[in-house]
Protein backbone atom coordinates (compact mmCIF):
# COMPACT_ATOMS: atom_id res chain seq x y z
CA UNK A 1 0.00 0.00 0.00
CA UNK A 2 1.57 3.59 -1.24
CA UNK A 3 1.52 5.50 2.54
CA UNK A 4 -0.64 8.32 3.22
CA UNK A 5 2.20 10.90 3.86
CA UNK A 6 3.35 9.52 -0.24
CA UNK A 7 0.17 10.69 -1.39
CA UNK A 8 -0.37 13.53 0.63
CA UNK A 9 3.11 14.45 -0.44
CA UNK A 10 1.73 14.19 -4.09
CA UNK A 11 -1.47 16.34 -3.86
CA UNK A 12 0.93 19.18 -2.69
CA UNK A 13 3.05 19.11 -5.08
CA UNK A 14 0.56 19.01 -7.64
CA UNK A 15 -1.90 21.81 -6.50
CA UNK A 16 1.63 24.42 -5.65
CA UNK A 17 2.36 23.34 -10.14
CA UNK A 18 -1.65 24.43 -10.59
CA UNK A 19 -0.79 27.70 -8.16
CA UNK A 20 2.46 28.61 -10.25
CA UNK A 21 1.16 27.70 -13.98
CA UNK A 22 -2.56 28.09 -13.58
CA UNK A 23 -3.35 30.24 -10.66
CA UNK A 24 -6.50 31.14 -11.96
CA UNK A 25 -7.70 27.28 -11.49
CA UNK A 26 -10.20 26.73 -9.13
CA UNK A 27 -11.06 22.48 -10.14
CA UNK A 28 -8.95 19.60 -11.58
CA UNK A 29 -10.41 16.52 -12.55
CA UNK A 30 -8.66 13.08 -13.20
CA UNK A 31 -9.65 10.25 -15.27
CA UNK A 32 -6.74 8.18 -16.51
CA UNK A 33 -6.29 5.31 -14.20
CA UNK A 34 -2.55 5.79 -13.85
CA UNK A 35 -2.34 9.51 -12.80
CA UNK A 36 -5.55 8.46 -10.08
CA UNK A 37 -3.22 5.27 -8.50
CA UNK A 38 -0.47 8.33 -8.02
CA UNK A 39 -2.85 10.74 -6.18
CA UNK A 40 -4.77 7.60 -4.42
CA UNK A 41 -2.58 4.68 -4.20
CA UNK A 42 -5.43 2.33 -6.28
CA UNK A 43 -6.70 2.45 -9.77
CA UNK A 44 -10.34 1.58 -9.70
CA UNK A 45 -12.79 3.14 -12.64
CA UNK A 46 -13.89 6.35 -12.01
CA UNK A 47 -12.89 10.10 -11.16
CA UNK A 48 -10.79 12.05 -8.93
CA UNK A 49 -12.25 15.44 -8.12
CA UNK A 50 -9.51 18.07 -6.65
CA UNK A 51 -10.82 21.23 -5.88
CA UNK A 52 -8.40 23.89 -5.33
CA UNK A 53 -9.79 25.29 -1.65
CA UNK A 54 -11.19 21.54 -0.37
CA UNK A 55 -10.82 18.18 -0.11
CA UNK A 56 -10.10 15.90 -2.88
CA UNK A 57 -12.44 13.12 -3.23
CA UNK A 58 -12.15 9.40 -5.31
CA UNK A 59 -15.57 8.99 -6.58
CA UNK A 60 -15.35 5.02 -8.12
CA UNK A 61 -17.29 3.26 -10.04
CA UNK A 62 -15.96 -0.22 -9.66
CA UNK A 63 -14.73 -1.46 -7.43
CA UNK A 64 -15.44 1.04 -4.66
CA UNK A 65 -14.72 -2.20 -1.71
CA UNK A 66 -11.12 -2.50 -3.56
CA UNK A 67 -10.46 1.09 -3.64
CA UNK A 68 -11.01 1.04 0.33
CA UNK A 69 -9.31 -2.14 0.53
CA UNK A 70 -5.84 -0.77 -1.73
CA UNK A 71 -6.14 3.10 -0.28
CA UNK A 72 -5.28 4.98 2.25
CA UNK A 73 -6.51 7.68 0.46
CA UNK A 74 -9.22 10.14 3.49
CA UNK A 75 -12.31 10.45 1.33
CA UNK A 76 -13.14 7.57 -1.05
CA UNK A 77 -17.06 7.60 -1.84
CA UNK A 78 -19.44 5.20 -4.27
CA UNK A 79 -20.99 6.31 -7.25
CA UNK A 80 -23.09 4.77 -10.04
CA UNK A 81 -22.86 7.37 -12.26
CA UNK A 82 -21.81 10.96 -13.11
CA UNK A 83 -25.51 11.57 -11.24
CA UNK A 84 -23.84 10.70 -7.79
CA UNK A 85 -21.41 12.86 -8.23
CA UNK A 86 -22.72 15.99 -9.40
CA UNK A 87 -24.13 17.50 -6.22
CA UNK A 88 -21.20 17.02 -4.36
CA UNK A 89 -19.86 20.56 -5.47
CA UNK A 90 -21.50 24.00 -3.68
CA UNK A 91 -20.47 25.58 -7.71
CA UNK A 92 -19.07 24.40 -10.64
CA UNK A 93 -16.20 26.89 -11.76
CA UNK A 94 -16.84 27.87 -15.20
CA UNK A 95 -13.47 26.36 -16.22
CA UNK A 96 -12.62 22.61 -15.19
CA UNK A 97 -9.35 21.56 -15.90
CA UNK A 98 -8.93 17.68 -17.32
CA UNK A 99 -6.16 15.46 -18.95
CA UNK A 100 -7.13 16.67 -22.64
CA UNK A 101 -4.12 14.32 -24.25
CA UNK A 102 -6.31 11.37 -22.86
CA UNK A 103 -10.10 12.06 -21.96
CA UNK A 104 -12.43 10.26 -24.72
CA UNK A 105 -14.79 12.96 -27.11
CA UNK A 106 -17.99 10.34 -25.91
CA UNK A 107 -17.13 10.19 -21.89
CA UNK A 108 -16.23 14.17 -21.85
CA UNK A 109 -19.39 14.89 -23.05
CA UNK A 110 -21.19 11.96 -20.35
CA UNK A 111 -19.58 13.96 -18.19
CA UNK A 112 -20.56 17.28 -19.29
CA UNK A 113 -24.05 16.47 -19.24
CA UNK A 114 -24.31 16.45 -15.23
CA UNK A 115 -21.52 18.88 -14.59
CA UNK A 116 -21.67 21.39 -17.17
CA UNK A 117 -19.01 23.53 -17.06
CA UNK A 118 -18.25 26.81 -19.90
CA UNK A 119 -14.22 25.86 -20.39
CA UNK A 120 -12.13 23.22 -20.47
CA UNK A 121 -8.39 23.47 -20.15
CA UNK A 122 -5.61 20.94 -20.13
CA UNK A 123 -3.79 19.98 -16.74
CA UNK A 124 -1.80 17.04 -18.39
CA UNK A 125 1.91 18.90 -18.22
CA UNK A 126 1.38 19.81 -14.47
CA UNK A 127 0.95 16.17 -13.61
CA UNK A 128 3.69 15.04 -16.06
CA UNK A 129 5.63 17.71 -14.31
CA UNK A 130 4.86 16.95 -10.97
CA UNK A 131 5.53 12.99 -11.44
CA UNK A 132 8.67 13.15 -12.99
CA UNK A 133 10.63 14.18 -9.90
CA UNK A 134 10.71 10.86 -7.97
CA UNK A 135 10.33 10.49 -4.16
CA UNK A 136 12.66 8.27 -2.05
CA UNK A 137 9.62 5.87 -1.98
CA UNK A 138 9.29 5.99 -5.93
CA UNK A 139 13.20 5.97 -6.22
CA UNK A 140 13.66 2.71 -3.84
CA UNK A 141 10.80 0.69 -6.60
CA UNK A 142 12.60 1.83 -9.43
CA UNK A 143 16.01 0.63 -7.88
CA UNK A 144 14.54 -2.93 -7.49
CA UNK A 145 12.91 -3.02 -11.23
CA UNK A 146 16.81 -2.29 -12.41
CA UNK A 147 18.02 -4.87 -10.35
CA UNK A 148 15.58 -7.78 -11.59
CA UNK A 149 16.50 -5.85 -14.93
CA UNK A 150 19.98 -6.27 -14.71
CA UNK A 151 19.93 -9.59 -13.58
CA UNK A 152 18.05 -10.87 -15.99
CA UNK A 153 19.48 -9.25 -18.97
CA UNK A 154 22.64 -9.60 -18.43
CA UNK A 155 22.87 -12.60 -16.42
CA UNK A 156 19.60 -15.09 -17.68
CA UNK A 157 19.52 -14.34 -21.07
CA UNK A 158 22.77 -15.76 -22.51
CA UNK A 159 21.88 -18.82 -20.96
CA UNK A 160 18.52 -18.84 -22.53
CA UNK A 161 19.77 -18.85 -26.42
CA UNK A 162 19.42 -21.76 -28.14
CA UNK A 163 19.97 -22.23 -32.08
CA UNK A 164 17.24 -22.87 -33.65
CA UNK A 165 14.47 -21.18 -31.18
CA UNK A 166 11.96 -18.47 -32.64
CA UNK A 167 12.15 -14.52 -31.64
CA UNK A 168 8.69 -15.49 -29.47
CA UNK A 169 10.18 -18.71 -28.09
CA UNK A 170 13.07 -16.12 -26.51
CA UNK A 171 10.55 -13.58 -25.46
CA UNK A 172 8.13 -15.93 -23.79
CA UNK A 173 11.19 -17.55 -21.81
CA UNK A 174 12.43 -13.59 -20.88
CA UNK A 175 9.28 -12.96 -19.90
CA UNK A 176 9.13 -15.71 -17.51
CA UNK A 177 12.74 -15.01 -16.30
CA UNK A 178 11.41 -11.48 -15.28
CA UNK A 179 8.02 -13.08 -13.66
CA UNK A 180 10.20 -14.71 -11.49
CA UNK A 181 12.10 -12.23 -10.17
CA UNK A 182 9.12 -9.75 -9.57
CA UNK A 183 8.36 -8.19 -12.56
CA UNK A 184 4.95 -6.72 -12.36
CA UNK A 185 4.14 -8.58 -15.19
CA UNK A 186 2.98 -5.46 -17.30
CA UNK A 187 4.69 -2.44 -19.51
CA UNK A 188 2.81 0.71 -19.54
CA UNK A 189 2.65 3.33 -22.05
CA UNK A 190 1.75 7.05 -22.52
CA UNK A 191 1.89 6.86 -25.99
CA UNK A 192 -1.74 6.71 -27.73
CA UNK A 193 -3.27 3.41 -28.81
CA UNK A 194 0.35 1.94 -27.92
CA UNK A 195 0.51 -1.91 -26.79
CA UNK A 196 4.11 -3.20 -26.44
CA UNK A 197 3.69 -6.54 -24.48
CA UNK A 198 7.19 -7.11 -22.84
CA UNK A 199 9.25 -5.02 -25.57
CA UNK A 200 11.21 -5.80 -28.49
CA UNK A 201 13.26 -8.87 -29.24
CA UNK A 202 14.67 -8.97 -32.74
CA UNK A 203 17.61 -11.70 -34.23
CA UNK A 204 19.71 -10.00 -36.78
CA UNK A 205 17.87 -7.91 -39.56
CA UNK A 206 14.71 -8.37 -37.71
CA UNK A 207 15.70 -5.37 -35.03
CA UNK A 208 15.74 -3.10 -38.24
CA UNK A 209 12.58 -4.16 -39.32
CA UNK A 210 9.62 -1.29 -40.16
CA UNK A 211 7.57 -0.72 -36.65
CA UNK A 212 4.88 1.33 -35.39
CA UNK A 213 6.12 2.13 -32.32
CA UNK A 214 8.51 5.00 -31.60
CA UNK A 215 11.69 4.04 -31.03
CA UNK A 216 14.88 3.31 -33.19
CA UNK A 217 14.41 -0.71 -32.72
CA UNK A 218 12.29 -2.66 -34.48
CA UNK A 219 11.56 -6.17 -35.04
CA UNK A 220 9.04 -8.54 -36.79
CA UNK A 221 6.38 -9.17 -34.18
CA UNK A 222 3.93 -11.94 -34.23
CA UNK A 223 1.65 -10.54 -37.05
CA UNK A 224 0.64 -7.48 -38.20
CA UNK A 225 -2.28 -7.49 -35.98
CA UNK A 226 0.33 -8.30 -33.13
CA UNK A 227 3.13 -6.49 -34.38
CA UNK A 228 5.63 -6.93 -30.96
CA UNK A 229 6.84 -9.52 -28.92
CA UNK A 230 8.49 -11.75 -31.59
CA UNK A 231 8.50 -13.46 -35.04
CA UNK A 232 7.45 -17.55 -34.50
CA UNK A 233 9.04 -17.92 -37.98
CA UNK A 234 12.28 -16.40 -37.65
CA UNK A 235 15.19 -18.81 -35.86
CA UNK A 236 18.29 -18.06 -34.16
CA UNK A 237 21.54 -19.37 -36.02
CA UNK A 238 25.32 -18.68 -35.40
CA UNK A 239 26.25 -15.48 -36.26
CA UNK A 240 22.91 -13.95 -35.50
CA UNK A 241 23.00 -10.63 -33.39
CA UNK A 242 20.16 -10.54 -30.47
CA UNK A 243 18.74 -7.17 -30.12
CA UNK A 244 16.82 -7.41 -26.46
CA UNK A 245 15.12 -4.15 -25.58
CA UNK A 246 12.77 -4.54 -23.02
CA UNK A 247 10.72 -3.02 -20.02
CA UNK A 248 10.78 -4.06 -16.80
CA UNK A 249 8.60 -2.89 -13.37
CA UNK A 250 8.27 -3.35 -9.68
CA UNK A 251 5.10 -2.22 -7.88
CA UNK A 252 4.04 0.08 -10.89
CA UNK A 253 7.27 1.52 -10.95
CA UNK A 254 9.47 1.11 -14.32
CA UNK A 255 12.81 0.45 -15.90
CA UNK A 256 14.33 0.15 -19.54
CA UNK A 257 17.44 -1.30 -20.59
CA UNK A 258 18.80 -3.15 -23.89
CA UNK A 259 21.40 -5.58 -24.57
CA UNK A 260 22.95 -6.79 -27.68
CA UNK A 261 23.71 -10.74 -27.79
CA UNK A 262 26.14 -12.43 -30.26
CA UNK A 263 25.36 -15.51 -30.97
CA UNK A 264 27.90 -18.09 -31.87
CA UNK A 265 30.52 -16.20 -33.67
CA UNK A 266 31.40 -12.26 -33.17
CA UNK A 267 30.58 -9.45 -35.62
CA UNK A 268 32.88 -7.78 -37.77
CA UNK A 269 35.31 -5.07 -36.16
CA UNK A 270 33.51 -1.90 -37.39
CA UNK A 271 30.18 -2.97 -36.48
CA UNK A 272 31.49 -3.70 -32.92
CA UNK A 273 33.46 -0.50 -32.95
CA UNK A 274 30.00 1.46 -33.59
CA UNK A 275 28.45 -0.22 -30.50
CA UNK A 276 31.02 0.86 -28.75
CA UNK A 277 30.64 4.64 -29.73
CA UNK A 278 27.06 3.70 -28.30
CA UNK A 279 27.86 3.19 -25.28
CA UNK A 280 30.17 5.98 -25.20
CA UNK A 281 27.63 8.28 -26.06
CA UNK A 282 25.35 6.59 -23.28
CA UNK A 283 28.09 7.49 -20.80
CA UNK A 284 28.61 11.28 -22.05
CA UNK A 285 24.75 11.88 -21.88
CA UNK A 286 24.31 10.49 -18.15
CA UNK A 287 27.99 12.16 -16.92
CA UNK A 288 25.05 15.23 -18.05
CA UNK A 289 22.33 14.46 -16.05
CA UNK A 290 22.53 16.60 -12.93
CA UNK A 291 19.96 19.14 -11.71
CA UNK A 292 19.90 22.58 -13.59
CA UNK A 293 21.02 21.12 -16.60
CA UNK A 294 18.98 21.60 -20.60
CA UNK A 295 17.60 18.23 -22.07
CA UNK A 296 17.50 20.02 -25.30
CA UNK A 297 21.32 21.22 -24.43
CA UNK A 298 22.12 17.96 -23.62
CA UNK A 299 20.55 16.53 -27.34
CA UNK A 300 22.35 18.80 -30.00
CA UNK A 301 25.72 18.62 -27.52
CA UNK A 302 25.67 15.07 -28.86
CA UNK A 303 24.11 15.27 -32.00
CA UNK A 304 26.61 17.95 -33.04
CA UNK A 305 29.51 16.31 -32.29
CA UNK A 306 28.97 13.45 -33.99
CA UNK A 307 30.13 12.64 -37.78
CA UNK A 308 27.85 12.82 -40.76
CA UNK A 309 28.95 8.96 -41.39
CA UNK A 310 27.62 7.84 -38.12
CA UNK A 311 24.38 9.98 -38.02
CA UNK A 312 23.20 7.49 -40.95
CA UNK A 313 20.85 5.42 -39.08
CA UNK A 314 21.74 6.94 -35.97
CA UNK A 315 18.37 6.55 -33.72
CA UNK A 316 16.71 3.91 -35.99
CA UNK A 317 17.25 3.03 -39.51
CA UNK A 318 16.84 3.94 -42.64
CA UNK A 319 13.65 7.06 -42.66
CA UNK A 320 12.36 5.86 -39.46
CA UNK A 321 14.77 8.03 -37.21
CA UNK A 322 13.43 8.92 -33.86
CA UNK A 323 14.14 12.58 -32.51
CA UNK A 324 15.58 12.46 -29.02
CA UNK A 325 18.13 10.34 -27.66
CA UNK A 326 16.20 9.33 -23.95
CA UNK A 327 13.34 9.48 -22.10
CA UNK A 328 12.09 10.00 -18.36
CA UNK A 329 10.68 7.12 -17.11
CA UNK A 330 8.22 5.54 -13.68
CA UNK A 331 4.32 4.35 -13.85
CA UNK A 332 5.31 4.82 -17.52
CA UNK A 333 7.64 3.80 -19.58
CA UNK A 334 7.81 7.17 -21.83
CA UNK A 335 7.22 9.92 -19.30
CA UNK A 336 8.41 13.83 -19.31
CA UNK A 337 11.00 15.61 -19.86
CA UNK A 338 12.73 13.53 -23.23
CA UNK A 339 16.00 14.18 -23.94
CA UNK A 340 15.40 15.86 -27.08
CA UNK A 341 14.67 19.61 -28.89
CA UNK A 342 11.83 21.40 -27.56
CA UNK A 343 12.49 20.36 -23.34
CA UNK A 344 14.07 23.79 -22.21
CA UNK A 345 12.98 23.17 -18.62
CA UNK A 346 16.03 22.49 -16.32
CA UNK A 347 16.80 18.79 -14.84
CA UNK A 348 15.57 18.81 -11.30
CA UNK A 349 17.69 16.08 -9.21
CA UNK A 350 15.56 12.99 -8.75
CA UNK A 351 14.39 12.80 -12.23
CA UNK A 352 14.66 9.37 -13.81
CA UNK A 353 15.79 8.99 -17.83
CA UNK A 354 16.14 5.94 -19.77
CA UNK A 355 19.13 6.48 -22.29
CA UNK A 356 18.94 4.69 -25.82
CA UNK A 357 21.69 5.59 -28.09
CA UNK A 358 21.56 3.04 -31.16
CA UNK A 359 22.36 2.49 -34.71
CA UNK A 360 20.93 0.08 -37.40
CA UNK A 361 23.26 -1.22 -39.50
CA UNK A 362 22.27 -2.58 -42.79
CA UNK A 363 22.20 -6.60 -43.35
CA UNK A 364 23.07 -6.97 -38.92
CA UNK A 365 20.61 -5.06 -37.09
CA UNK A 366 20.64 -3.27 -34.04
CA UNK A 367 23.23 -2.10 -32.02
CA UNK A 368 23.55 -0.22 -29.23
CA UNK A 369 22.61 0.30 -25.32
CA UNK A 370 19.83 1.53 -22.53
CA UNK A 371 20.42 1.91 -19.58
CA UNK A 372 17.92 3.79 -16.81
CA UNK A 373 19.71 7.11 -14.91
CA UNK A 374 18.78 8.40 -11.70
CA UNK A 375 19.56 12.79 -12.59
CA UNK A 376 21.75 13.39 -9.27
CA UNK A 377 24.51 16.18 -8.63
CA UNK A 378 27.28 13.42 -10.07
CA UNK A 379 25.75 12.91 -13.13
CA UNK A 380 23.34 9.93 -13.52
CA UNK A 381 22.96 7.27 -11.66
CA UNK A 382 22.76 3.67 -13.66
CA UNK A 383 20.42 1.56 -11.77
CA UNK A 384 19.73 -0.88 -14.27
CA UNK A 385 23.63 -1.65 -15.48
CA UNK A 386 26.38 -3.89 -13.99
CA UNK A 387 28.20 -1.26 -12.27
CA UNK A 388 27.77 2.43 -11.27
CA UNK A 389 28.50 4.59 -14.74
CA UNK A 390 29.83 1.37 -17.73
CA UNK A 391 28.05 -1.44 -19.03
CA UNK A 392 29.42 -2.71 -22.48
CA UNK A 393 25.26 -3.51 -23.02
CA UNK A 394 27.31 -6.14 -25.68
CA UNK A 395 27.33 -9.96 -24.45
CA UNK A 396 29.14 -13.02 -26.68
CA UNK A 397 27.17 -16.45 -26.34
CA UNK A 398 29.29 -19.37 -27.73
Amino acid sequence: MVPLQELEMRMTKFRRKMDITAPDWEIAIIFKKINIYYFTGTMQEGMLIIPRDEEATYWVRRSFERALDESPFKNIKPMNSFRDASGSLKKLPKTVYLETEVVPLALYERFRKYFPFENVKPCDTQIAEVRAVKSPYELALMERSGQIHRKVLEEDVPGLLKEGMSELELAIKIFEKLLEEGHHGVCRFGMFDTEMGVGQIGFGESSIYPTYFNGPGGNYGMSPVVPFWGSRERKLKKGDLVFVDMGCGYEGYHTDKTMIYLFGKSLPPDVIDVHKKCVEIQNEIASLLKPGEIPANIYNKIMNNLEPDFLENFMGFGNRKVKFLGHGIGLLIDELPVIANGFTEPLQENMVFAVEPKKGIKDIGMVGIENTFVVTSKGGKNITGECSDYCSGLIFVE
